[in-house]
């Protein structure tokens, strides 16, 4: 049986979400995901849809979500529902919204020197083997500096700074590109390569999303073959008290 995805775009018209998203599309289909495309937040709003996926991959910069649709996207991955995105579109996308930052594992806060800047993203050797055979590649986009959760798992980095700035005066510091990490029985992954279809295009760029989407989408499938034990032993929980002093 073929996996389910759910792909929404929309937001800032200036990350081309929507030839992104059919660049996604086109990846997962090549995989057997049956997939569905939507530009609309209310994809989010039936959670027990959200619960039958495999995936979901947002792609929706510098919006704002309703809390009950952070919840339902929140309690669909801790069930086992894979999320995967890139850039802007999964780490930018609710900048007021610290439930979405916390699943996705980090936001972003610059991109010094804006597009057009020349660096190199660096595999790192890990406990996963996500990337693994993959080699060192150059890029010329933006580079993200990024708010990171100290939990994830980092399987790519850039080093800073490269172009000069008021955060060039701090040590160099090797920034995450790619990681996972976990959210209840679900996997999340995130790359900040993607600023442009161009960019998201590149073969590289290409097969580290493919490898992240299937690696998310087989949490449902683990979840299903462990979570009755995961849960009697309280590692599983919904998790819904997120923002309440907010």
């Amino acid at each position: 049986m073929s996996k389910k995805a759910l792909i929404v775009w929309g937001g800032w018209d200036g990350h081309e979400p929507e030839q992104v998203a059919q660049i996604f599309k086109g990846i997962l289909e090549e995989e057997n995901f049956d997939v569905e495309v939507s530009n609309s937040l209310d994809s989010y709003a039936d959670k027990e849809k959200l619960k039958a996926l495999d995936l979901i991959v947002p792609h929706w910069t510098m919006g704002e979500i309703e809390r009950k649709y952070a919840l339902n996207i929140s309690e669909a991955i801790a069930g086992g529902v894979g999320l995967a995105g890139c850039h802007g579109g999964m780490c930018d996308s609710f900048r007021n919204n610290v439930d979405w930052q916390f699943i996705t594992g980090g936001n972003w806060v610059a991109h010094p020197g804006n597009d057009g800047i020349e660096y190199m993203v660096n595999i790192k050797h890990s406990s996963s083997p996500l990337l693994e055979g993959m080699s060192d590649f150059k890029v010329v986009s933006e580079q993200y500096y990024l708010h990171v959760d100290p939990a994830v798992e980092v399987l790519a980095t850039t080093r800073f700074p490269v172009f000069e700035g008021p955060h060039s005066t701090n040590k160099a510091v090797d920034m995450p590109v790619v990681w996972t990490k976990r959210w209840g029985a679900g996997r999340v992954f995130y790359s900040s390569l993607g600023h442009l279809a161009n960019i998201v295009a590149m073969p590289e760029v290409t097969e580290i999303m493919r490898r992240g989407f299937l690696w998310a989408a087989e949490g449902k499938k683990l979840y299903a073959e462990q979570g009755a034990q995961l849960a009697a032993a309280g590692n599983i929980r919904s998790y819904t008290g997120m923002g309440d002093s907010q």
